[in-house]
């Protein structure tokens, strides 16, 4: 009924529920549509979750432009799940031109959060000696 109303955090909530088929049909179609409506609002994680689900073509064509506007918009906010996968969408030139160093300033972000996904591929990109100056 909130999500019906508008409440951003339930129409995400039920955008999940559709996304794992929990208490209702997986359906990420209307994952998809769930999270958008919150998205639209503003709010980060749906924002990370309608991302995801471009960035994965569930319930909407696989979009790696459309993933990354998702997940930037999630990320600018602070959100380290989001600034990860942005600068894994970076790492490998997927939806925005492929920037080793723009890669490493989101995973940096999110590393110092202390997401350890981030650190991980922050650690890899090093390693690859496409960190960049002062990044280990």
């Amino acid at each position: 009924m909130a999500a019906n109303q508008g409440d951003a955090e339930a129409q995400n909530n039920l955008g999940v529920m559709y996304a794992k088929g929990q208490g209702v049909p997986q359906d990420y179609t209307e994952a998809a549509r769930w999270y958008r409506k919150a998205a639209d609002q503003g709010h980060a994680v749906p924002q990370f979750n309608l991302g995801g689900l471009y960035e994965k073509g569930h319930g909407v064509t696989q979009d790696y432009v459309e993933a990354a506007r998702w997940l930037r918009k999630a990320a600018d906010q602070g959100y380290a799940a989001a600034q990860n996968n942005l600068g894994f969408l970076y790492d490998k030139g997927q939806g925005v031109p492929q920037d080793y160093a723009e890669a490493a300033k989101w995973y940096r972000k999110a590393a110092d959060q202390g997401d350890a996904a981030a650190k991980r591929n922050l650690d890899v990109l090093n390693r690859r000696g496409q960190g960049g100056p002062g990044l280990v």
